[in-house]
């Protein structure tokens, strides 16, 4: 009897995380929309509000799949851990090379804006569901092979996404770099010490979080969509980023080296997605 009475409120619940998910995420693409249409203030403004609209997506999604476990994992491994590592970035140039914040990103929190460790938890979530449906078939999703497939894949779909977030953060004085070079052909104004830092970060940022949030996963969270919310979300940012670069911002060549690097991950997602939605119709 009482399973009986249980079930409905479960799916009940399952109902309003997804419908909660969803709307944040439609929320999220909606804050991002008008922002190279603005300057300014207003710009300021929805930097933040933009990324933190977009981290309470990745933290609702993580909850849809994961229930309570998924967003502590997320606020430790990504929150915190992106915090330590920032921190440990603008007093030691390790392992990112020597950069400092201008101080027009906010209140700050040991020499780190607060909306920058909000940043990794709002694209790890993203990355790692892309690296989970990536990286092959549920049923051998717990063995070690799968979860170093994930954190290279999640790791890749992470650091990637900087190829079009540092020189656009440059181009408009969120940071400097004390020296920019060598950098990534075509990305100038960021050095290629950064990249390579974010791959490693990433990679071990992505395991961290798959290890801490894999049990009690649920499968279908996503109403079937593979990654659910979180992966539209990283493929919603990887085609705004390649448009916004090439229309928006004058940087055809960032456009052209974030849309191949991030497009290693972004791309076979995207097939995965549209393939699933195909299957289902």
């Amino acid at each position: 009897m009482v399973q009986v009475q249980e079930r409905p409120a479960l799916r009940r619940g399952l109902g309003t995380g997804r419908r909660t998910a969803w709307s944040l995420a439609a929320a999220a693409v909606l804050c991002q929309i008008p922002y190279p249409l603005v300057s300014g203030p207003w710009r300021d403004a929805l930097t933040v509000v933009g990324v933190v609209v977009f981290c309470l997506a990745s933290v609702a999604a993580a909850a849809l799949r994961h229930g309570v476990r998924g967003p502590l994992a997320l606020f430790t491994v990504a929150g915190l851990g992106g915090l330590v590592v920032e921190a440990v970035g603008v007093r030691t140039g390790f392992p990112f090379g020597a950069y400092h914040y201008t101080g027009s990103l906010g209140p700050s929190v040991a020499g780190v804006p607060v909306v920058v460790p909000l940043a990794w938890i709002m694209m790890a979530w993203p990355a790692l569901e892309a690296g989970r449906v990536l990286a092959g078939s549920r049923k051998r999703a717990g063995t070690i092979a799968a979860r170093v497939r994930t954190a290279v894949i999640g790791g890749w779909a992470l650091a990637s996404w900087d190829v079009f977030l540092d020189p656009q953060m440059v181009d408009a004085g969120r940071w400097v770099w004390s020296d920019p070079h060598p950098g990534l052909p075509g990305v100038e104004g960021v050095p290629l010490t950064n990249f390579a830092g974010w791959v490693a970060v990433s990679v071990v940022m992505v395991a961290a979080l798959d290890a801490t949030s894999r049990r009690s996963v649920r499968p279908h969270a996503g109403n079937g969509t593979p990654g659910g919310p979180a992966v539209v979300l990283y493929l919603w940012t990887y085609a705004s980023s390649v448009m916004a670069c090439l229309v928006f911002f004058g940087r055809p060549q960032v456009a052209l080296a974030g849309g191949v690097l991030m497009g290693l991950v972004a791309v076979p997602l995207a097939v995965r997605v549209v393939g699933a939605a195909g299957r289902r119709g």
